[in-house]
């Protein structure tokens, strides 16, 4: 094993430089160029040299935009043991924003992998280990490939600015936020002032109303697919006829890449399937937007996928769809939009908590309705499959 990875959220990396300085300070030299750290061993034999990367969500956003989503994809699937230990794992995932990466030239020994640790205990975070088990900062066991749980008693950390976030302020938007914390106490929900306003009309990209209903209806099809998977439906019957119907209404093009590898895989993930399911609530609010769901219900309880199926399938051809559809302003979306996130902030802090959400809500149901609205509004120009769910 020749890498040691910590993933961490941190305000900043300026930090880091003295603690890598700390633990190889006996034994090493260390030469620093730009955001890369030589360690060499003094000793006369058994050289184990190795470099220390370090990038931040700053220094290279690219990084993140491409790898975080592949990281939650990949834990998301995994068969955790425990349900809830997977919550809080992919909680600390979506706030990671520093990467501290360990390579080295051998095999990594027992000595190295204490060090490594130590540096792990200083910076914080989550140690990843090439083979997908997670250490936390005093470096127990998580999880394991398989999904087994370890020793550690995890509980996710994120600095204040993933928390907070750089938060662009208008009247519109704290008034718009203030409704929703009024709603929230009315119902006995727990919030913070802190959390972020969303950005007000003119600053989002809203999606257009043909897009929408592409984009509905497209959706619909793979999660039909999905569920067909998640089932054990004959596999070759169930691509076959979904992508004859994506050809039958013209939306083969608004399926996303991840869309598009699960509906071409032979053999197809079962725990995908069950993911992609769950986006039923993300589609709903997209038919919603388009006028052919009149209220979005609070999120205790899953949508009526029977109508769901309907409004679609009652019609011949896109155009017929589509002539159904009136949007609804974009002053309700992000009304919506609002509530959803501050829902979502009170779901994950009682996860962090090791509570049951509150009022009985379903995060699941809070998620996928938080993806189909930011999509919506065009939040940070985020594609689908990588919508944010910090809080």
């Amino acid at each position: 094993m020749r890498h040691f990875t910590i993933f961490a959220s941190k305000n900043d990396i300026d930090d880091i430089e003295n603690k890598i300085s700390d633990v190889f300070a006996k034994g090493f030299e260390i030469k620093r160029d730009e955001n890369a750290y030589f360690i060499k061993t003094k000793k006369l034999f058994k050289k184990h040299n190795f470099t220390i990367s370090v990038i931040s969500e700053d220094t290279d956003p690219d990084y993140f935009n491409k790898n975080i989503p592949g990281m939650m994809g990949y834990y998301n699937d995994l068969p955790f043991e425990d349900e809830n230990l997977k919550g809080l794992v992919l909680t600390q995932i979506s706030v990671l924003n520093t990467v501290v990466a360990i390579e080295l030239e051998k095999d990594m020994n027992e000595e190295q992998m204490q060090l490594f640790t130590r540096l792990l205990s200083q910076i914080g975070g989550i140690g990843f280990l090439p083979n997908g088990t997670l250490l936390d900062q005093e470096g127990l066991v998580i999880v394991y490939p398989n999904g087994e749980s370890g020793t550690s008693n995890f509980r996710p950390h994120s600095c204040t600015c993933k928390v907070i976030g750089q938060e662009v302020t208008s009247e519109e938007g704290e008034l718009r936020k203030n409704k929703t914390v009024a709603y929230l106490n009315e119902n006995a929900i727990p919030f913070i002032h802190s959390l972020p306003q969303l950005p007000p009309v003119e600053q989002c990209q809203f999606k257009a109303q043909e897009d929408i209903a592409r984009r509905a209806i497209a959706l619909l099809m793979v999660i039909q697919h999905a569920c067909d998977v998640a089932q054990g439906e004959n596999i070759q019957e169930s691509k076959d006829f979904f992508i004859n119907m994506l050809q039958k209404y013209g939306v083969e093009e608004y399926l996303t890449d991840n869309e598009r590898d699960f509906l071409q895989a032979e053999e197809p993930s079962r725990q995908q399937a069950v993911t992609i399911s769950w986006q039923y609530e993300s589609y709903w609010v997209l038919i919603w937007a388009l006028g052919l769901v009149n209220t979005l219900d609070f999120p205790d309880d899953v949508c009526d996928c029977d109508y769901a199926i309907k409004i679609v399938a009652n019609n011949e051809t896109f155009e017929q769809f589509y002539l159904n559809t009136t949007m609804r302003s974009h002053e309700e979306i992000l009304d919506e939009a609002d509530k959803m996130y501050r829902l979502h902030w009170a779901c994950v802090n009682g996860r962090i908590q090791g509570q049951e959400a509150p009022a009985d809500m379903n995060e699941n149901i809070v998620m996928e309705r938080r993806r189909g609205l930011f999509w919506l509004m065009g939040n940070r120009d985020e594609e689908w499959d990588n919508i944010s769910m910090d809080t």
